[in-house]
């Protein structure tokens, strides 16, 4: 398994140092994994939470068409939403269905009446039917377009359960309804603003997102202009001649390439070591 900062570790690793509101996200290669993408314009299929209370063994709480794994709260068989032991889930998702699987650890404090909350929540849409293509099609673009809570949902697509929980557990503001959210939201945090508290480690962002927000941090406005990409590389045969009176570097082609189609994954494991760094601790400003 994977970590959403690249680092691989071991199911049993995983398992032993879950918590509640952990995520796991899944990417496979059949047919129907690749209309879910389609469907919701999403890099990923599937999206779970970790459920994670006293001495109970590690749980995934999520929607999904298959039944291969009884429900831990109902005790049977059943498509829809279903509560599986985190360990049999992962398993059966990697192995049995050929999916890739990262997870994302969530950073935040949990506390007993959230965890009220969370069992109400499973107490009311466990069991309840996944819904067809089309309808899921059709909510998530609903859900772009309008603001305020859900109607209750009789059928439950695996990112508006997710969404659904932590609205109610309130790590995730409620101002949006829960099928605006795709497993592709939890994976690059794209529009996924959690309340002051919490933080999902290993977000990915892009250039111009870091530059907005170093802007927002230091009270400036951030560029209002940007140029393409595909200009950009055009320019490079001619940035040497160009480059000096535009500002730009000498090493123009390497900047480019450097910069343009490339992921770069960090951690802050350091930073929390020496500098005692904790993201999801923030003070409200």
């Amino acid at each position: 398994m994977t970590t959403a900062t690249g680092r691989t570790l071991t199911l049993a690793e995983a398992v032993t140092t879950a918590s509640t509101g952990d995520v796991w996200l899944f990417r496979g290669r059949n047919m129907a994994d690749r209309a879910i993408r389609a469907v919701t314009n999403s890099p990923v299929n599937h999206v779970g939470m970790v459920v994670a209370l006293d001495d109970l063994p590690p749980l995934l709480w999520h929607a999904e068409l298959g039944r291969s794994l009884p429900d831990v709260w109902t005790g049977e068989h059943q498509r829809g939403v279903q509560l599986h032991l985190l360990v049999d889930a992962v398993t059966t998702w990697h192995d049995r269905y050929g999916q890739d699987a990262w997870v994302r650890l969530l950073d935040g404090p949990i506390e007993r009446h959230q965890e009220d909350r969370l069992m109400e929540v499973i107490d009311r849409y466990d069991g309840r039917p996944f819904p067809s293509w089309l309808i899921v099609g059709r909510r998530w673009v609903a859900g772009r377009v309008r603001r305020g809570q859900s109607s209750s949902l009789e059928a439950v697509y695996c990112a508006e359960l997710v969404a659904t929980t932590y609205q109610a557990m309130g790590i995730l503001p409620d101002a949006r309804p829960a099928s605006f959210y795709d497993p592709g939201t939890f994976w690059s945090g794209d529009q996924i603003d959690l309340n002051e508290a919490y933080v999902l480690g290993g977000e990915i962002t892009t250039q111009g997102r870091l530059i907005d927000k170093a802007a927002q941090i230091g009270g400036e406005k951030p560029p209002r202009m940007t140029v393409p990409p595909l200009a950009l590389k055009a320019m490079i045969p001619v940035g040497r001649f160009v480059g000096p009176a535009m500002g730009l570097p000498p090493n123009f082609r390497e900047m480019i390439s450097a910069a343009h189609n490339v992921t770069y994954l960090a951690r802050d494991d350091k930073a929390r070591r020496e500098l005692g760094f904790d993201p999801g601790f923030r003070q409200p400003t």
